[in-house]
């Protein structure tokens, strides 16, 4: 299965709390924190609700 590295780019600080649950459950914290993701849907829907705030790439 197929990996995909999530780094937060924009900060937490004034997002909705949903979003920041979010970014929480993808292990994001702070600014440049990078974590390695399975690619599948549910991993996509996290990264489409906080796609403003994270960069996405294949590894």
């Amino acid at each position: 299965m197929a990996n995909i590295n999530v780094k937060l780019v924009r900060s937490l600080v004034g997002c909705k709390k949903d979003q920041i649950a979010t970014a929480h459950a993808l292990g994001l914290k702070k600014i440049g924190d990078t974590t390695v993701q399975p690619d599948n849907a549910a991993t996509k829907g996290k990264v489409f609700k906080i796609s403003h705030l994270v960069e996405v790439t294949e590894s």
